[in-house]
């Protein structure tokens, strides 16, 4: 009997560990629980009506700003495509011009045709379809670049070679090679010039001959 009492007994022990071990864990997990929604409680308090203004009038603010941002470059962007939307044709038109003035060369060097009535006819047409066209290039605000006497400003200047002149200033163009252009406040493309530059004196290209003897 005593026997059958003690093992009840060590029976009934063990039944109560487990259990207490089980609403030992259930109250720490509720502890934990518990903290982290009092710390998120205080995380995500509820904002006062003023700071819900605030807020939203910092929101409407930022999305205006953008808003007007977009529209000022849709309208540069549609500006630039009224003023500037021929471009490229405008750039390949110009070989008519360099054409017209190839061919103009080409005549006058022509040994044969020289002083003769049918070249000075033939070159006063080439004259004629020229004018024309750089009258047409003007009413769409293709304009040339006036080179020649000009001291040389590379916003517009290309120099190609230099030319010694005492009667100018170095850096005075003398030459144009090849006409340029502007459309509007953009260059179209550069003038290919000549410019002026110091002319060597005798003295001075003696010494430098000799001197480049020596370095050989």
């Amino acid at each position: 009997m005593e026997k059958e009492e003690n093992q009840k007994n060590t029976n009934l022990n063990e039944n109560k560990e487990p259990e207490e071990n089980g609403k030992s864990n259930e109250n720490s997990q509720s502890k934990d629980n518990q903290e982290i929604n009092q710390k998120s409680e205080e995380e995500t308090k509820e904002l006062t009506p003023e700071e819900k203004i605030t807020e939203l009038e910092d929101k409407v603010a930022r999305t205006f700003a953008e808003m007007e941002n977009q529209r000022r470059r849709f309208e540069k962007e549609k500006l630039d495509a009224f003023e500037y939307g021929g471009y490229s044709f405008a750039k390949e038109a110009l070989n008519l011009i360099d054409n017209l003035d190839r061919s103009k060369h080409v005549l006058e060097s022509d040994e044969k045709l020289k002083d003769t009535e049918a070249l000075k006819k033939t070159i006063e047409h080439l004259n004629i379809i020229k004018k024309d066209l750089i009258s047409i290039f003007e009413k769409n605000n293709i304009k040339p670049i006036e080179s020649l006497n000009k001291k040389l400003d590379p916003n517009f200047h290309q120099a190609m070679i230099e030319i010694e002149d005492d009667t100018k200033e170095p850096g005075t163009i003398i030459q144009e090679i090849q006409k340029g252009f502007t459309i509007k406040d953009r260059l179209l493309r550069p003038a290919l010039v000549g410019v002026s530059k110091k002319a060597i004196q005798k003295d001075e290209k003696t010494e430098e001959n000799q001197q480049n003897s020596k370095d050989k």
